[in-house]
């Protein structure tokens, strides 16, 4: 299994730092940030080498739903977890209905986003 190569994208700096250190503390070592879904669609690009995309819901100038409906739109089926707030049934059903995998609800720990990924992303086979 080669690396594994993330998307991450969050308004807020300091909140991609704090995921971004989670996940090299895990089996993902290559992770690309993003403040927005603009700045995201951008990177993503046709999404090749892109294992999985974990995307904040509320941002400015396009949002977590926005996103994934643009990276659904153009029939990529990668693996998408929004992190949010939003608990609400509605809510939660209006991400899984755009197209997300799974959900991960702020504040989490280390071992609730590892118990995530690991039902989304195969875990690298180690020789």
């Amino acid at each position: 299994m080669g690396l594994m190569k993330v998307l991450l994208v969050d308004d807020s700096g300091v909140m991609r730092k704090i995921i971004a250190r989670s996940l090299n503390a895990l089996w993902i070592d290559d992770v690309v940030e993003a403040g927005d879904g603009v700045e995201a669609l951008a990177a993503f690009g046709d999404g090749s080498g892109f294992d999985l995309v974990l995307t904040d819901w509320n941002m400015p100038n396009m949002n977590g739903i926005e996103l994934v409906t643009a990276i659904r739109g153009s029939g990529n089926k990668i693996p998408i977890m929004m992190i949010t707030t939003e608990t609400e049934k509605e809510q939660v059903l209006k991400a899984i209905q755009a197209g997300v995998n799974d959900y991960l609800v702020k504040p989490f720990d280390q071992e609730m986003l590892t118990l995530k990924l690991e039902r989304v992303l195969p875990k690298p086979q180690t020789a």
